[in-house]
Parts: structure tokens; C-alpha cells; sequence
């Protein structure tokens, strides 16, 4: 990694630990965190855990802070504790949204009123199973649940006896996998990664192999622009399907991707909200600034002011009129 320039304001990539402990502390005096008061030329966007979601962080930190003067702190922080921090005031955006409607009623206008949504952000988002196109020709009709089912011992490993492995990535991600084995009633266990970078290292190192390899992904991602893979087809997700996160009988739904505000900040964030509130963007382009981060080895800011520069066309519209100039 170079050095950059150490006169140059920078990022401020912060553990949400110490803002969360804060708020267990105010919240022991009954008091509530939103009573904090904010820096109105901060913006805290909560940094979750994976590359795609650090790519649009990545971007849209370094537009508020080169292109409108403001400071910006990225809190790195799970996607559930994401929307306590922000119910508690401690963080002002989350970028990237996958559903999570338990959270809207208990957090939003139904609920606490502290967090609205912001509406998409581009991003299409698909979530599943995927195994790499070379097993589909050896093992025709593998990509089905049927063909999962039939041939699941050649996933097994040493780790995993005389079951399938099924390899899923970091366990704070929300998923229903056990849920579709147990329904499916599928010969496989799951293995956890630890993350994003460690599943994504140990799909190329047998892909590379061909070697045969089960997995949880999600769309956008850049290892599609690399790999050839297959997303596993399972009866299309229907409204209740999912109830019982233990017996789950179908795929995982498709989003349209979203960005949740803090109440407060979308009331008063003033430049900073409308930036964040015009911004969308599409897959191909956050796989672009993605691959910067993760294939090539920049950092996250290089990679984003390497974006800026090479598109002025897309980000200018979101930039507000009286920020511009």
C-alpha cells in the first residue's frame, strides 16, 4: 500500500464498540443517545461486512468529504447492531439494506420512529447457493435442489465426515441455510468461513483446483466478474416461506436494495442527507470499485478517489446545487 498524503483529511474507520458502549452507559441514566449532540459537519456511516457494502462506504465518504467539505466516520459494526446504533443515535446511515423488515417495524415509523427509509440505492440484490459451472457438466442437474440432494457426498471433507460441506461465509450474516437443509432434509453441514475474504480465498483456491464447492453467496459481488458460477435453483421464494428460519422451503427472496436513515439526520442533515439521499448507483459499478479493494489491493480510499476521477458523469448528479462550485 503507498503512503498517502498525510496533510490530506482521511477517513475515520471507527470500532462501533465504543459508540454502543456510550449508549449502554446514557442508557443506564434513562437517557437516550439521540440527546448527543452530533457534529453537524460529521455524517457516521456504518461500515458492514463485506466488500460490496465498503465500496459504496468507500464513495460516498469520500464525496462528502472531498466534494462538500464535510468529515466522515465509517462505523465498522454488524447489520442488526447497525440499527440499534442508529436507534440510539450513534450512527446517521446505513448504505446497504437487505431486507430486514423486523427491524423496519421495530425501528421505524411503527415502532421507535428513530430510522426511515431512504429509498434504493441502485443495487439489485440476490442471495443463494452457487457452485461453480465445471460441476453443472460433470454433474448435469446439480444446480437443483434434486441434484444437490443426490450428489451431496462430493462436497464432503475431512472436516465434515460423511457429510456435504456447505460453505458459508461470516456467521453474523442473516441467512436461512439451515433452515433449507433441514427442509430439504440435504446431507450437508455447515462450515463457516469467519468471512467474507476468507470464503471468497477459499472458493478461488478449489475453484482453481476444480474441486467441488457449495456455498452462500450474494449479487452485486466482483468474484462473478472471475469466476463462472451457477446459482443453485430452489422453489421461488413466496411470502411466509421463511417464517420458520428452521424449515425453510424456499430460495432466499430478491431485493431492491435500499438505504435506511437515521429520522433525525434525514430531518436536519441538510447537504449531507441530500447527497446520500440522490446516490444510486448500479452493480457493475460497485463491483468496479470492489474489485479495487479486494482483487487489486488498494485501499478503500485510493480505490474510491480512483472511481471519482474516472466517472464525473454519474457522481455529479447527486452532488446538491448549493454544494457544487
Amino acid at each position: 500500500m503507498r503512503e498517502r498524503n498525510p496533510d490530506r483529511r482521511r477517513t475515520r474507520v471507527v470500532a462501533a464498540l465504543a459508540a454502543l458502549c456510550a449508549v449502554v452507559l446514557l442508557s443506564s441514566c434513562a437517557v437516550r443517545t439521540t440527546s448527543i449532540l452530533r457534529d453537524p459537519n460529521a455524517v457516521r456511516i456504518a461500515l458492514n461486512g463485506w466488500v460490496g457494502y465498503e465500496a459504496s462506504a468507500a464513495v460516498m465518504s469520500y464525496l462528502l468529504e472531498h466534494e462538500m467539505g464535510y468529515q466522515t466516520q465509517l462505523m465498522r459494526i454488524d447489520e442488526q447492531p447497525s440499527w440499534q446504533a442508529m436507534d440510539q443515535g450513534a450512527v446517521d446511515v446505513i448504505l446497504e439494506n437487505w431486507g430486514h423488515e423486523d427491524l423496519m417495524k421495530l425501528y421505524g415509523p411503527e415502532g421507535n420512529g428513530t430510522v426511515v427509509d431512504g429509498g434504493p440505492n441502485g443495487n439489485k440484490g440476490t442471495l443463494g447457493w452457487y457452485i461453480p459451472e465445471y460441476l453443472v457438466e460433470e454433474y448435469p442437474g446439480i444446480d437443483t435442489v434434486e441434484g444437490i440432494k443426490e450428489h451431496a457426498e462430493i462436497f464432503a471433507t475431512s472436516e465434515t465426515g460423511d457429510k456435504g460441506q456447505f460453505l458459508g461465509g461470516d456467521p453474523a450474516f442473516v441467512t436461512q441455510d439451515q433452515g433449507m437443509i433441514n427442509h430439504f432434509d440435504l446431507n450437508l453441514e455447515i462450515v463457516y468461513a469467519g468471512s467474507e475474504a476468507a470464503q471468497i480465498t477459499e472458493v478461488r483456491e478449489r475453484y482453481k483446483a476444480r474441486e467441488p464447492v457449495l456455498f452462500y453467496f450474494y449479487e452485486p459481488q466482483w468474484l462473478f466478474e472471475e469466476l463462472d458460477l451457477i446459482h443453485v435453483d430452489f422453489p421461488d421464494y413466496h411470502q411466509g416461506c421463511d417464517a420458520d428460519l428452521k424449515d425453510v422451503a424456499c430460495d432466499y427472496p430478491s431485493y431492491d436494495l435500499n438505504k435506511i436513515f437515521r429520522r433525525d439526520f434525514a430531518e436536519e442533515g441538510g447537504l449531507a442527507y441530500r447527497m446520500l439521499d440522490d446516490w444510486q448507483w448500479t452493480n457493475s459499478q460497485q463491483n468496479a470499485v470492489a474489485r479495487m479493494i479486494a482483487q487489486e489491493g488498494m485501499d478503500p480510499e485510493e480505490a474510491a478517489e480512483t472511481w471519482v476521477r474516472e466517472n464525473p458523469d454519474v457522481w455529479k448528479e447527486w452532488i446538491p446545487d448549493q454544494a457544487k462550485g
